[in-house]
């Protein structure tokens, strides 16, 4: 379970202050924004653009581009389900669906007790024998329906 602070400006600035000297940061700025915060809220886009001398579009699309930036904070547990065309193609899509039956949700919500945020992501890594998942940072290898199952377990509680 990952905890995250409350939305703070004055924090954000922090955060931007922080990482604006480096090179290319408006990645590592949005990174840190939502490893503080959980999300990524729009009202933080002006902010980075400014300190960056970018427009506020600019900085949207880069969090819209990238499937890993949430608009919305995020359940106490984030399950990641690998997406790419290799997990898919050894029965991703079947778990995929299996885990949003036992959630009652899709991809990319989160279940209406805030528990469970249940994500896609584009490889792990692990597939070479059988799909992978992810459950708060933690990679999960060779994922069958029996693990899948104990992940959304676990999840749950």
């Amino acid at each position: 379970m990952t905890s995250y602070e409350p939305w703070s400006a004055a924090r954000a600035s922090e955060i931007i202050a922080a990482h604006a000297d480096r090179e290319g940061p408006a990645l590592p700025i949005l990174h840190a924004i939502q490893a503080a915060f959980g999300f990524v809220p729009e009202t933080v886009e002006p902010m980075i653009a400014e300190a960056l001398n970018l427009t506020r579009a600019e900085i949207h699309g880069v969090v819209t581009f990238y499937h890993d930036f949430r608009r919305k904070p995020a359940g106490r547990h984030v399950l990641k389900l690998c997406r790419a065309e290799a997990c898919q193609s050894m029965g991703g899509d079947a778990l995929a669906a299996r885990a949003e039956a036992a959630l009652g949700i899709t991809l990319g919500e989160t279940t209406a007790d805030g528990q469970v945020t249940l994500e896609p992501t584009y490889c792990l890594g692990l597939c070479a024998t059988a799909p992978s998942a992810m459950l708060d940072g933690k990679l999960v290898g060779r994922l069958s329906e029996a693990r899948l199952d104990r992940l959304v377990a676990e999840a749950q509680r």
